[in-house]
């Protein structure tokens, strides 16, 4: 769960939600405070799931901390043995992207039952954008001539997808859901330019 607080540094409880989950604790927490390189965290969101790979169930942290000056992204997961490595391993990798790198912050909130009014939500979907990644989705051009075989060529799209993060109540719990908006939030409002 995150905590957020403009002047707090928060990295005591970013520590004890890793240990809460779990999963490789003292592993995750070098890597993520790694990533940090010192820096007070003011944010952070905590994410343990499970994954399905063909045979087998495999677990994966993602946790999210943002610093004064800095976004990091840490994910780690776990793997089974190996040619190179034959004893299971964690892999975990870090982003740290600069507040004044990042273009957009998307923040999707789904509500059941809007008609009722004000509810909270079921689902929150969390894209960043920095420019790091770029998606580009084509697909053939016509015109509205249905007998027309003429090559129009193609038509499509550009959008930045650097980072998107989605939680649900249903999977996840209610508390997650308002965990992330809740770190959605600190991240729009240390990147309002």
């Amino acid at each position: 769960m995150p905590r957020s607080t403009r002047d707090a540094d928060v990295s005591h409880d970013l520590r004890e939600a890793i240990h809460r989950t779990g999963y490789y604790p003292e592993v995750v927490a070098d890597g993520v405070f790694s990533a940090a390189g010192g820096e007070e965290v003011v944010s952070y969101f905590v994410h343990h799931e499970t994954t399905f790979e063909h045979e087998e169930v495999r677990r994966h942290l993602t946790a999210l901390l943002l610093t004064p000056t800095r976004l990091v992204i840490a994910h780690t997961d776990e793997h089974p043995g190996d040619d190179m490595l034959p004893e299971p391993y964690t892999s975990t990798t870090t982003e740290a992207v600069t507040l004044t790198s990042i273009r957009t912050v998307v923040v999707t909130r789904m509500v059941a039952n809007p008609t009722k009014g004000v509810a909270p939500p079921a689902e929150a979907v969390l894209t960043i954008g920095w420019g790091g990644v770029g998606r580009v989705d084509l697909e053939p051009a016509g015109c509205s001539d249905p007998s027309c075989e003429a090559d129009h060529g193609y038509t499509g799209t550009i959008a930045g997808d650097d980072y998107t993060l989605r939680v649900s109540a249903a999977a996840e719990g209610a508390d997650a859901v308002g965990a992330l908006l809740a770190f959605s939030d600190a991240l729009s409002s240390r990147t309002r330019g």
